[in-house]
Order: C-alpha cells, then structure tokens, then sequence
C-alpha cells in the first residue's frame, strides 16, 4: 500500500490537481533542457501547428487560447510552451499588485504544465518614469519567481527592434536582459515611425534592422540572450500617389510622435502575399538597398498598392547575422500565418520558409 501512496503522490506532483491531459504522464513533466540555438515561435491559436517543423522548434509562446494538445505535443518533440505575459503598467507600479500578477501566472504556468512566460509589454515608458522602475522589477520578480517554482523555466521579454526609445519604449534594456533568460527581438514594424518622408517602405530593412542589434550588443548585452524575430508578414499599403520612380506615398497616421507610420498600411500574412502576387502589376521586385522584395497590384476601385514583405532570400541573409553575431537564436511572429495546406506549391513555400530559419 505505502509504494502505491509514494506512487500517487509523484503522480499528482507531475499531473497537479486537475489531471494530466496527455496520453503519457511524463508529457506534464516541464521541459529544462536549454538549447544552444533557440527557434522561438508564437502561436495564435487553431491546429496548423501540426504543420509546424518541430524538428527546429524549441519555444511555442502560447499567444492564442490555451491548447492542452499542443502542450503535449510540444513535450513530446522536446519543446518548451510559454504563457503570454502583459499587464497595464500603471497597475503593477504598486508592489502588491506586481506580486499578485506574477503569483497568478507562475500558478497558471503550473496548473497547464507549462514551461514559462514571455512578457511582452509594448507600452510607451518614459525613461527614470514609476513604470520605467515598476517594469525592470517585474522582469527581475518574474524571472525569479519562476525559476524558484519551476525549476528550468524559461523566461523572455520582448523588446522593440532598436533600444534606442522606439515606440517612446525607453525601457532599462541592460538590466532587464540581466535578469530574465531571453530578449526577443522584434525586428519588424520598423516603420511604425516614420519622420521623413510618408512613403511606403520595407517592413525589416536590412542595415537598419542588423545596425540595430549592433546597438543592443554595443550596450553590453549578452549576444546569448538575443533572439532575432522575423516577420512571417507584410505590409500593403494603397499609394495616394504613385511617382514615376515608383515610391508609394501615403496616408499620414501619426504614432508615438511620429508623424507617419507603417498604420497607413495593412499587415498581410505570407500565405495571403504569395497568392497575390500572381495577379500583380508588376511581379517580385527587390529592392537593393533595403533588401527586401516588394510588389504592385491594382484593387477594384483601381487604386494601386505596393506590398513590402519578408520572403526566404530576405530572412536568409538575416538568419546568417544571427549565426555571425553569435545571437542565441531566431524566431518569428508568428507560426500560423503560412500555408500549410496540401498544395504542393504552398507546401514548397512552407518548408522554404521554416529552412530560412536556419540561413542560407
């Protein structure tokens, strides 16, 4: 009888209270092994991660709803599954209430046998601010916490594409990287401030984008805490007009004190982009200096629009920095949004783009 109490007990110790929703017990059991490349992957929801390369991936951010299946899945192929960290800054200025908050996620990471939390807070801080403080502390709790109750977790944060105030995120990058086990970098979005000129540009310029993790690491920051994110999107923007050299000018939508920005356009995913690219204008161009392809088409009310977008060529040449500045790893925003039907041409697509990953 007392072996199959003993036996119980560690069960419940691995299943919790409210049961192990895998087929094997073990699957409950968190993942600690870190990897010495990370392929870090959010996941909106839906099933297409069935279709995911899970020979690459080594983190699923949750950022849909919680899918017990996936947790299983995921612990099977060896992979760590993350909650999605955000709360309103203003709110966990108290101390009291940072406490709760991380209290009531590192609970919930436990009661879904999950193996972590990737905070991602994208709002505006000004520098030496109550928040500025109040967010470098939650970090460094968070990280602790986690770690304490669940030995092996993993925790991230999510940073702008440069340290440099973008989006008025003037956060304490230094100390935040200190204290948690990841920064992934979001590498896109670069042009949700524009100051010049009101023109359509690629989403990830090349120079801009590697000049700015020149900047992280110029900060003293740990290249092994830097995971690169690509975006697995585009961007299509309607040209009010249209120059012979082919520059899209566009609506002005200020943002954060900018002027203009990437809002004048609508995020597309990959899946959609290849599909129109067929009834163009003018077919894949690439742009030379900001490295990235781009197309036009006409919609019905005959306006012209220009696509800027991230393909295999434009993440490869990205994924062999990674390796070049010995980054811990890459991922990408985010792992629904190809094609994984059985089309044979999307299936191509696909794998091409998952392979890009890992350069060229």
């Amino acid at each position: 009888m007392l072996w199959f109490l003993v036996f119980l007990s560690s069960l419940l110790a691995v299943c919790g209270s409210t049961g192990c929703p895998c087929e094997r017990a073990e699957l409950c059991q968190q993942i600690r092994d870190d990897k010495n490349f990370e392929v870090f992957v959010f996941d909106v929801g839906g099933k297409s991660w069935k279709s995911y390369n899970w020979s690459m991936v080594t983190t699923v951010a949750m950022f849909g709803k919680y899918d017990a299946e996936l947790m299983c899945y995921a612990h099977a192929k060896g992979a760590r599954v993350v909650l999605k960290g955000d709360v309103r800054l203003p709110y966990i200025v108290d101390q009291g209430n940072r406490t709760a908050w991380i209290m009531e996620k590192v609970n919930l990471a436990k009661g879904q046998f999950m193996d972590g939390i990737n905070i991602d807070i994208e709002q505006a801080v000004e520098k030496d601010s109550p928040e500025y403080y109040a967010l470098t502390d939650l970090v460094k709790e968070t990280t602790v916490a986690f770690h304490k109750e669940i030995p092996g977790s993993q925790v991230s944060f999510d940073v702008a594409w440069s340290p440099k105030c973008i989006d008025k995120r003037c956060y304490d990058y230094v100390t935040i990287a200190e204290s948690c086990d990841l920064l992934f970098v979001m590498s896109y979005d670069e042009q949700s401030q524009i100051t010049g000129d009101c023109i359509a540009m690629a989403n990830a310029p090349l120079t801009q984008t590697l000049r700015a993790y020149d900047n992280y690491l110029d900060l003293k920051i740990d290249p092994k805490k830097l995971v690169m994110g690509v975006p697995w999107y585009g961007y299509d923007y309607p040209c009010v007009n249209l120059s012979q050299e082919g520059i899209c000018y566009i609506d002005k939508v200020p943002f954060r004190g900018a002027p203009c920005s990437d809002a004048a356009g609508r995020q597309k995913p990959y899946k959609w982009i290849m599909k129109q690219i067929h009834s163009s204008l003018s077919g894949r161009l690439w742009d030379d200096e900001q490295k990235a392809p781009y197309f036009y088409y006409k919609d019905q009310q005959e306006q012209i629009h220009q696509i800027w977008y991230d393909d295999v060529q434009s993440i490869c040449t990205k994924a062999e920095s990674v390796k070049a500045k010995g980054l811990r790893g890459i991922g990408m925003w985010n792992g629904n949004i190809l094609d994984y039907s059985d089309e044979p041409v999307a299936r191509q697509q696909t794998a091409m783009m998952w392979n890009a990953l890992l350069g060229c």
